[in-house]
């Protein structure tokens, strides 16, 4: 196999991260893959592996798969990193699988409702024959098959609570429902929320016990059940509305996973932090300010209060430079609370020499 992974550095890949949630770590967790790497195998049929060739059903599981090995074949694993694919159906796809319309465009994909309905004529049931959750199976099938465990392959992307209802009540729709419906609101967010574990059990039962472990669109490992939660749709609600209608269920979905982290998206969402941190099984949060506000430093409060409330810190690249983790940590009140991960061509390496040396992580 020409992937540079071996199941030696599985072990301590597994040991590492499981230090890392049970708060035993005293560093952060560093992921660095480095692309560029001479595959040693032909190229593939497929170009791509985007949200449009997932749609596309005349295009093989197979293909799909080895146009994965091929990338994967191309990088380096420094550091915490592993080899880990993700089956990327759009954000949300969960809302498909319930019977909305799913247009795949470039690197995302638009669910929208099949017709226009009143919220107290929508009824989620779930559907284990949804052509979509066939299509996610066949494809985690096919991974588990061709790698038998060398590569983790990631959750899809069900979705958040409200973000899979917007699909069917679009616009101002489901905004106005908070107030006019909020029994139908509530109903159709715990037929959601069946439906996700209930997706999450059946592709699971899949990808275990072959899969290393689990994850997420995000990247980080858990050997036991995690989930990286979110709620895009709450930055347009007030605290009271996130705490009547969001926070239960995510409270709920963190006592049903083993390992979770919030993906916290915005600025308009900051505005929910303090009762996000009174969730006491929430392990995480990923604070991603959004486009066009500033980076790194101008969020160390943030971190700070993320740190002190226990919780663990999710860095990327594209939020931080690698020399402002250990500020970070600090403010996080220990380094061991910080999960960092960057993607980066050959000529980008040589900017994490210093901070994988530090660790003891070059290799």
């Amino acid at each position: 196999m020409s992937i540079d992974f071996c199941f030696e550095r599985w072990q301590t890949v597994k040991e590492t991260y499981r230090r890392w949630w049970a708060e035993d770590l005293d560093r952060p967790l560093l992921a660095l893959t480095v692309s560029g790497r001479d595959p040693s195998r032909p190229a593939p049929k497929l170009s791509s592996a985007k949200p449009p060739c997932m749609y596309d059903l005349a295009i093989s599981a197979e293909d799909i798969v080895d146009c994965w090995d091929y990338e994967l074949s191309r990088q380096k694993f420094l550091g915490d990193a592993y080899p880990h694919v993700w089956p990327n159906f759009g954000p949300g796809v969960l809302a498909a699988m319930l019977g909305a319309n799913a247009k795949a465009s470039g690197y995302t994909v638009w669910f929208g409702p099949a017709e226009p309905r009143e919220i107290a004529d929508i009824h989620f049931t779930y559907d284990a024959d949804n052509v979509w959750l066939r299509r996610i199976k066949d494809i985690c099938q096919a991974a588990v098959n061709r790698w038998d465990g060398l590569v983790q392959v990631a959750m899809t992307d069900l979705g958040g609570n409200l973000d899979v209802l917007s699909s069917f009540r679009p616009n101002e729709a489901l905004l106005l429902d908070l107030y006019d419906h909020p029994q139908e609101v509530d109903r159709l967010l715990w037929e959601a929320h069946e439906a996700w574990h209930a997706c999450f059990a059946d592709i699971s039962a899949i990808l275990q016990p072959t899969n290393p472990g689990y994850s997420a669109w995000d990247g980080v490992f858990s050997e036991r059940p995690y989930y990286i939660l979110q709620c895009d749709f709450c930055y347009m609600i007030s605290p009271d509305m996130f705490d009547r209608f969001v926070k239960p269920e995510l409270v709920a979905s963190c006592a049903r996973l083993d390992n979770t982290i919030y993906h916290l998206d915005g600025v308009g969402q900051l505005a929910h932090l303090d009762s996000i941190l009174e969730i006491e099984a929430l392990g995480g949060v990923q604070w991603v300010p959004g486009a066009g506000q500033p980076k790194g430093e101008h969020w160390l409060d943030v971190y700070a209060k993320i740190g002190a409330a226990g919780k663990r810190i999710w860095l990327a690249r594209d939020m931080c430079e690698p020399s402002l983790i250990d500020t970070i940590a600090k403010r996080a009140g220990s380094p061991g609370r910080i999960v960092y991960q960057a993607w980066e061509g050959p000529d980008t390496q040589a900017s994490f020499t210093e901070v994988l040396d530090r660790y003891g992580l070059q290799g």
